[in-house]
């Protein structure tokens, strides 16, 4: 059980990089995401038990929750609509969306508690670095097609289709998933090393395959300066801490 986090990690890295040379792409988002949402709830339950993956699910229900009311309201992301390419619907919203929050909650939270000296330290740390994910992408879901902004101004320079708005609501949300998360209690209890690593290659995956294969170099800067504030200071911590 303890190799099991890095299994599902090896599964979804090699998903997403068959992503980019894919004809085809829905399937593997859709994948990619359920890999993804199965790595983050097995490495929260494995490491810090029960509590931690009730608060995950509860960030997967409040994930569709936050979908269902901005898809009926444009409140707190702007007025958008899922195609159906990412498969079964309810209330407008593909169910592997709240997957995806999910997913990628749960390590951006480990980071911030390396990073952050108090509660409310990790909670700004971790919902900025959440939020600065969606620079990557929002801009390449937008590109395929997956979904769309019926007023996508003002948008943010070079990444035309999204409205500046968006990652405002993003940071708003990801603040309530990440006070969510700061309620597990308890020191690790197995290995965190497999999250940090996701957090490292979503990061460095992410720039390369924007700026070299999705042909999207605008959100490649903007993802990659705005999320490196939580990553690089990460991996210097980390190699401090190494031993000589």
């Amino acid at each position: 059980m303890r190799r099991l986090p890095w299994v599902l990690l090896g599964a979804l890295v090699l998903v997403q990089i068959c992503y980019p040379l894919a004809s085809d792409r829905a399937l593997f988002s859709v994948a990619t995401v359920v890999l993804g949402y199965l790595f983050s709830i097995v490495h929260a339950f494995l490491s810090r038990g029960l509590p931690a993956l009730l608060a995950l699910l509860g960030v997967t229900v409040g994930g569709f929750l936050i979908e269902a009311l901005g898809v009926a309201t444009g409140f707190p992301f702007g007025s958008y609509s899922y195609s159906g390419a990412l498969g079964p619907q309810l209330l407008g919203v593909p169910l592997i969306i709240p997957l995806a929050w999910t997913w990628m909650a749960w390590p951006a939270w480990l980071a911030a508690t390396r990073l952050g000296s108090s509660r409310w330290a990790r909670i700004a740390v971790g919902a900025f670095g959440l939020a600065a994910w969606d620079l990557f992408l929002d801009p390449q879901m937008v590109a395929e097609g997956y979904w769309r902004w019926l007023d996508p101004t003002p948008a943010l320079p070079g990444l035309p289709g999204i409205p500046a708005a968006n990652f405002l609501g993003w940071l708003g949300f990801a603040v309530l998933v990440m006070a969510l998360l700061s309620t597990v209690g308890g020191l690790s209890t197995g290995d965190d090393r497999p999250a940090l690593a996701l957090w490292f290659w979503t990061y460095a995956s992410s720039v390369l395959a924007h700026a070299v294969f999705l042909d999207l170099p605008a959100s490649a800067a903007w993802g990659g300066v705005t999320m490196g504030l939580v990553v690089l200071p990460l991996a210097v911590r980390l190699a401090r801490r190494r031993p000589a």
